[in-house]
């Protein structure tokens, strides 16, 4: 159940007015003194998630364990009815499939990859305990057609529009094809997630129908988008299907049109600490619908019996 807002906000945003950006309030490893270690990423791989916001595997999986995921999506898109439910977002452009959310719900497949012993066994090491998925999907972006997404924080979207009260939130985008420097490949600023950007526009009512298109609320200013580039640049990791990317909820990403023949396919889930539920939405508008951020039956997720392996290959 969606909890009562607290009376103050930690992290204001969406106010009409030009606020500053401000330090972030919460850690990036939750995880602390001895039980930073307590997991599969050693010391290397946890300072670099700390200073860059987000951790790359190249190769993480084989190409063979990711390719049903392509063909599901394939099927889905031939999916009449599911075409046109409303967790099926189109891409404004080409009026073709580009999101299908809620996956952990309707794949087993994806629901089983959400409880990978290697996965988890980051995020519940980086997130300090158990987690539970806060939002899934699949993404499309067709060759030629497929369009961008301005620069936004998820965690600026996650508090005004769901209510998440904290910074304790890992994003995981699997590649499902190859993700290249043609093909609109997600672009990140490094150390970005050590301050909160309040955006300026309030939220407009039932916001998510025009955002999941195009996200014109909740975009950094430009100077403060300029400042923190100079300061740690722009990179868009780069890698063959089975690549994981792994980025910590408040650090800022975007990605340009895909201009090239080639298709850019990702599964993106998001774990959300089970000490982090949702309250009302900061914003004060009605709460997003269960496809877009989970409420009810929150539960922790299950690993699957299996020993942690070092992942000191993280880049």
């Amino acid at each position: 159940m969606t909890k009562a807002r607290q009376s103050s906000d930690s992290y204001p945003t969406r106010s009409g007015e030009k606020k500053t950006m401000f330090p972030r309030l919460d850690p990036v490893v939750h995880n602390r003194n001895q039980n930073r270690w307590d997991g599969p990423l050693g010391e290397e791989a946890l300072s670099r998630y700390e200073r860059d916001g987000f951790l790359w595997f190249d190769g993480f999986f084989s190409q063979e364990r990711v390719q049903p995921f392509f063909d599901e999506l394939r099927d889905m898109a031939q999916d009449t009815s599911l075409m046109n439910s409303k967790q099926v977002i189109k891409d404004p452009e080409a009026d073709e499939l580009r999101s299908v959310f809620a996956m952990h719900k309707i794949s087993k497949r994806f629901s089983e990859l959400t409880r990978d012993p290697r996965i988890l066994g980051m995020v519940r090491q980086l997130l300090g305990g158990d987690v539970y998925i806060h939002q899934s999907r699949i993404n499309d972006k067709f060759g030629f057609q497929g369009s961008g997404f301005n620069w936004h924080s998820d965690f600026e979207t996650w508090h005004a529009e769901d209510g998440m009260p904290r910074m304790r939130a890992i994003s995981a985008s699997l590649m499902l094809t190859d993700n290249n420097e043609f093909n609109g490949p997600l672009m990140l600023i490094p150390g970005s997630h050590h301050y909160f950007v309040p955006a300026i526009e309030p939220t407009p009512d039932a916001n998510w129908k025009d955002s999941l298109k195009a996200q014109r609320v909740g975009v950094p200013e430009q100077d403060d988008l300029a400042w923190l580039a100079e300061r740690g640049g722009i990179v868009a990791p780069k890698g063959r299907p089975g690549s994981l990317l792994l980025f910590e909820c408040n650090t800022l990403h975007a990605s340009n049109k895909n201009m090239s023949p080639w298709p850019r396919s990702n599964l993106f889930f998001v774990y959300n600490s089970i000490d982090n539920t949702l309250n009302e939405p900061y914003c004060g508008h009605k709460p997003r619908p269960e496809f877009l951020a989970t409420r009810e039956g929150v539960e922790p997720l299950d690993m699957n019996d299996a020993a942690f392996q070092p992942l000191e290959n993280a880049r």
